[in-house]
């Protein structure tokens, strides 16, 4: 075993300069970055049935939309993190927005559904790059107890953007095109680098000096064998033996992975980090929250636009509770955690989330602004916590040399939770729809059709969809709108239960989360490396 290095959590040269000069503009300007990335990830859920109609996609091109672009994020954005940590936080952001911009724009003038998502997956790298150098930089800003002030205020910032998002989505996929809402990225990245380029100071390691990139390959093969298992599962079936071979595949190298973090001399991710019990069980509340959330709104665009038929103006501005309401709940949640504590805090918003999922499995096809409305909000006074709260306890217990790391475990943990929820969860949805269409086309009393047609009927139904008299010729319109009932009602129980699973999986982040213990404050507390 190679011998132990240990790294001090002294501010590297330049950090001190940064926390004294323009704390809250360092605030600002990496916000700007994020704001970017927030954006991108509201608006293409607006956009996703624009995209499907227009690039003839299907929902596993969809899910590959937001899956390939989640991948790339999971298996990159620790590695970024030690990049980060190695080359300069500021260096690093500053790449990852021009690269992000610049992606966005390719994606805006993409021609099928193949090379958009490529593109996606290129911008879910660039987009690696800034997330973990953004909290990095926000850490060496804000020392000790100031960063839960700084998360809160984050969480309003990234909030904000959030709810613009659908209504700027919205508007643009109505009144432009669906390539607006990428080529929106562009002016946004030009703001936050001439932004990043005039505040940002350069802050980096002091003690490390290279990158385990046997780390990075066994990293990155165990995120990319296991969620691409997961996704083509349902295509494969559970049992298949690839299904199995990939699942064995990143068990094995997870192992290995470990094995060989426990003995390299510069880890690419030190396991001493994991020794404060407060970043373990941080780092896996940061996967349930958004396994929960990730999988479950992927759906809900669905169902506002095709069952409820609303515009994607519309169907923005029924998101829009959710999004204003983190405006409010970001801060509010840095007050709470430090008057009541984490672990109370957290699981409280847990439990607040598993409210608003379960109101959310029992929404009807009718559903009105209001029955949406509330558990919206309750979702966001929900999650603020557990965003706040978690990614402090991450990225405020880390030394200041691993803070990039550290961020990128946070995200990594975020991002995987999202692309597994999505996974796990459109197959569940999907799987559902297609048990359920039989029994409500025979409760219609409707006439058989051939198997192809009802197979792509089902196939229309997961994205909420259903045929107009103008795809159905010379069938009456009182069969057209019946089946269009039957589509709409087995989207509905897909829905349902997918909702369902999430309020499980929020009872469990609850729990696991008054587990959470006080983590190390002191600016100055060493880890091993090795």
């Amino acid at each position: 075993m190679a011998d132990t290095k240990t790294v001090a959590s002294a501010p590297p040269p330049g950090t001190g300069e940064a926390k004294q000069r323009h704390p809250w503009l360092t605030l600002i300007a990496v916000s700007l970055g994020v704001i970017m990335v927030m954006l991108d990830g509201t608006v293409v859920g607006i956009a996703n049935p624009a995209i499907a109609q227009d690039l003839k996609a299907s929902l596993s091109d969809l899910q590959w939309v937001t899956s390939g672009y989640l991948l790339a994020l999971a298996v990159f954005l620790i590695t970024a993190g030690k990049l980060g940590d190695l080359f300069g936080h500021r260096l690093i952001f500053l790449i990852g927005v021009a690269g992000f911009a610049i992606t966005s724009l390719a994606i805006g003038l993409s021609s099928s559904i193949g090379m958009l998502i490529g593109l996606r997956v290129l911008q879910g790298l660039f987009g690696a790059l800034l997330q973990p150098a953004a909290l990095a930089l926000l850490r060496a800003a804000f020392p000790g107890e100031r960063l839960k002030m700084a998360m809160g205020a984050w969480g309003a910032i990234i909030g904000l953007s959030s709810a613009a998002g659908p209504i700027v989505g919205g508007l643009l996929v109505e009144h432009v095109s669906w390539q607006s809402v990428f080529f929106i990225n562009v002016p946004v990245g030009i703001v936050a680098l001439a932004m990043g380029l005039w505040v940002l100071t350069e802050s980096k390691a002091r003690t490390l000096s290279k990158i385990d990139w046997l780390g990075v390959v066994l990293l990155s093969g165990v995120m990319f064998s296991l969620v691409w298992a997961i996704i083509k599962a349902p295509e494969w079936g559970w049992g298949d033996a690839k299904t199995i071979g990939f699942l064995a595949a990143t068990v094995v190298m997870g192992a290995v992975f470990v094995w060989w973090q426990a003995r390299a001399s510069e880890p690419l991710l030190p396991l001493s980090l994991f020794g404060n019990a407060s970043v373990s069980i941080g780092t896996g509340l940061m996967m349930l929250v958004a396994f929960s959330m990730f999988g479950a709104m992927f759906f809900l665009t669905f169902f506002f636009q095709g069952v409820h038929g609303l515009t994607p103006l519309e169907s923005g501005l029924r998101m829009l509770p959710m999004s204003a309401g983190m405006i409010v709940a970001s801060p509010l949640a840095a007050v709470l955690l430090s008057k009541f504590g984490t672990k109370f805090t957290i699981a409280g918003g847990m439990l607040v989330t598993a409210t608003a999922m379960f109101l959310m499995s029992r929404l009807s096809l009718d559903a009105s602004f209001i029955d949406s409305a509330i558990p919206f909000v309750l979702l966001a006074f929900g999650l603020s916590p557990v965003f706040v709260g978690a990614t402090e306890i991450i990225v405020g217990n880390a030394p200041e040399d691993l803070s990039g790391v550290a961020g990128g475990v946070q995200q990594s943990a975020m991002q995987v939770g999202g692309a597994l929820g999505t996974a796990i969860l459109g197959a569940i949805v999907s799987a559902r729809v297609a048990d359920v269409y039989s029994g409500h086309w025979a409760e219609a009393k409707l006439p058989p059709l051939p198997p192809e047609q009802v197979a792509g009927l089902k196939e229309a139904a997961t994205f909420g969809g259903a045929p107009t008299a103008e795809q159905m010729p010379g069938v009456p319109e009182q069969i057209v709108q019946g089946i269009a009932n039957v589509s709409h009602l087995s989207f509905l129980d897909g829905m349902h239960l997918g909702f369902v699973v999430s309020t499980g999986v929020a009872v469990l982040a609850a729990v696991l989360a008054l587990f959470v213990k006080a983590g190390r404050k002191s600016e100055d507390a060493p880890i091993h490396m090795g």
